[in-house]
């Protein structure tokens, strides 16, 4: 079936007229005119009559007439873009995946946006999997924070802010005082904080370039787990500065910088480009965006 047949008979309804109705849709009278013929085979009815100089409707197109336009007016809205939403009544389940520091300065925010603007809908925090998963791909997640590790040709990627790595310790820590150089730092023992349980990474490529190597005591997946640890023993730990700030001052933990020329970390926004155009999930994104960049920010 031509569904195009619909918007012509819509407009022959509306018009009564076969010129009017060409006018209406930008096609010459001979095209309309098929267009009705075509009408009155599918239908098995006239639709318009001549009645002199002009087309009356037969009772059955009069029968359709309302039914037709509401049609049409529902395939327009589904194939419009859609700009707006009603976040009164949005009831979507988001779910967003990411690094434990930084699901934690986007959940207070994201949780207040949600009560104050759209408060029957509700968010899903997940931490990240020990390894990349197609999550984002699969609809099974609406948005992803970390580092930019999601890879797709599909996958839209958005740096929001960086921040940089510093050194954490308990307060009093012998490295705590004095000047801090790459070769003290290899004498504390050192937490690793990686998802996938690496005890090495960036930290030990760049002490590798001096000669040197620390002693890496254990892989924790969250900076949070790495942390509390820190506040209870004497081992080290390398975490992104402002999003642990929080939690590095409830602990009443040292920072100091690192002797290191490490690049600082990027805070990424990830997600599948299907809802590049979903007003829902763009609102998403805005909220996430901003309270990142006010806790990168400080």
């Amino acid at each position: 079936m031509d569904l195009n047949l619909l918007v012509a008979l819509d407009a022959l309804l509306e018009e009564g007229s076969v010129q009017g109705a060409a006018d209406r849709l930008h096609l010459t009278q001979p095209a309309m005119s098929r267009a009705l013929a075509r009408l009155r085979r599918a239908t098995g009815d006239e639709i318009l009559v001549r009645t002199g100089r002009t087309m009356t409707p037969t009772p059955r197109a009069v029968e359709l007439r309302e039914q037709v336009g509401d049609l049409v007016a529902r395939a327009r809205d589904v194939l419009s873009p859609v700009r707006e939403v009603d976040l009164a009544a949005l009831t979507r389940v988001f779910t967003v995946q990411g690094h434990d520091a930084l699901v934690a300065a986007l959940a207070p925010a994201l949780v207040q946006a949600l009560s104050d603007e759209a408060p029957r809908a509700a968010v899903r925090f997940l931490g990240e999997a020990p390894a990349d998963t197609p999550g984002l791909a699969r609809g099974q997640v609406d948005l992803e924070v970390g580092a930019g590790t999601s890879r797709g040709p599909d996958l839209r990627q958005e740096v929001v802010g960086e921040d940089r790595v510093v050194l954490v310790m308990r307060a009093g820590h012998r490295l705590s005082r004095g000047r801090l150089t790459p070769a003290r730092l290899v004498t504390a023992r050192h937490l690793s904080v990686s998802r996938r349980g690496h005890l090495t990474g960036a930290v030990d490529e760049a002490l590798l370039t001096q000669g040197l190597r620390r002693e890496v005591l254990a892989a924790l997946p969250t900076s949070g787990a790495a942390l509390t640890t820190v506040a209870s023993s004497d081992a080290v730990a390398v975490v992104a500065e402002r999003l642990c700030g929080p939690l590095i001052s409830a602990l009443g933990l040292t920072v100091r910088t690192l002797p290191l020329d490490l690049p600082p970390a990027p805070v990424v926004l990830a997600w599948h480009r299907r809802f590049d155009a979903d007003p829902a999930h763009r609102w998403l994104r805005d909220h996430a965006r901003t309270a990142l960049v006010a806790a990168l920010e400080g």
